[in-house]
């Protein structure tokens, strides 16, 4: 597997810090000693703070839409894809789902994080409502998407809802390969 440039070695040492100590231990120094560069070589590829942010938010809009790409053509289908990905990002296996948690932590503290995460939102749902039929089913699958997503992301088990799936589709009117 070919090496990241340094600019992902960057933005995945930034994440890091984030998701370790929250926006208070984000500094130059620490970001740079993470990602084993010097910080010349950060400030070469990001000025700033501002700059490592507007960094991440670009990354989890690019891998949010990899991520719904690939959702469209999963053999489960998009909602079941939705659904149980929602569950196990606590993990953090999923690239999209590690940005989106990191840039919560800045949630609060900076605006376009708010704006970032609300386009990502946006997208998913409109990728929903693109799948099913009726747009109210499509919000309330939203809905138990990102109430699983909050749960997992607290270290939660929510994932019982999802035990049963077909039972879950039942109850709120979808076929089961949706």
């Amino acid at each position: 597997m070919a090496r990241p440039s340094a600019r992902e070695q960057i933005l995945d040492a930034y994440q890091d810090v984030l998701l370790d100590s929250g926006p208070g231990g984000v500094t130059l120094d620490a970001v740079a000693a993470r990602a084993e560069v010097s910080k010349g070589g950060l400030l070469y590829h990001f000025g700033s703070k501002d700059a490592l942010l507007d960094g991440l938010l670009d990354r989890l809009d690019r891998l949010s839409a990899t991520d719904i790409e690939a959702a469209r053509v999963a053999p489960e289908g998009l909602v079941r894809y939705y659904l149980t990905t929602s569950v196990t990002d606590a993990s953090m296996d999923n690239p999209a789902h590690k940005a989106s948690v990191a840039a919560l932590r800045m949630l609060g503290s900076e605006q376009r994080v708010a704006k970032a995460m609300a386009d990502v939102t946006r997208k998913w749902e409109q990728a929903l409502r693109d799948e099913v039929d009726d747009p109210l089913t499509a919000e309330i699958l939203a809905l138990i998407g990102d109430g699983l997503y909050l749960r997992a992301t607290m270290g939660e088990r929510a994932a019982p809802l999802l035990d049963d799936p077909a039972a879950l589709f039942r109850r709120i009117g979808l076929a089961e390969n949706t």
